[in-house]
């Protein structure tokens, strides 16, 4: 039997998951990190991704930006801009690679735009629905 963890998902306007899980994968800046049972404390930023949640059953979470806060087994992630992925259709994905393609071709943008905008293309564009 897998060891399971709390996890609350919450964004301003509302908790979107409040459960126990055994392991979350997230889209950090360092890279996709898995978090299970017992991991080491962490605090860190997301960059645009899926979070992957795997529980009695597995959610799958699309995220712009946000933290998660990881200490004695409860996962906090904090995002204004984070939507399971059953509630996108095709044509909002569609309009959100535009925009972002869009924000790529303007002149002078900052390093930090123009990565952010690359993953959440990649990130959408690897979306089944």
């Amino acid at each position: 039997m897998s060891e399971t963890f709390n996890i609350e998902i919450i964004s301003p306007e509302k908790k979107l998951l409040t459960d126990k899980t055994s392991s979350v994968t997230i889209p950090s800046y360092e890279g996709d990190m898995t978090i299970l049972s017992n991991h080491i404390s962490i605090i860190t930023f997301l960059r645009p991704g899926i979070v992957k949640i795997n529980g009695n059953k597995e959610i799958n979470y699309f995220l712009e930006e946000g933290t998660v806060e990881f200490s004695n087994n409860n996962l906090t992630i904090l995002s204004t801009t984070i939507i399971e992925l059953s509630a996108l259709s095709r044509e909002k994905i569609s309009k959100m690679i535009e925009e972002s393609k869009n924000k790529l071709n303007q002149n002078n943008l900052d390093d930090k735009t123009r990565y952010v905008a690359s993953h959440k293309i990649d990130s959408l564009s690897r979306i089944n629905l």
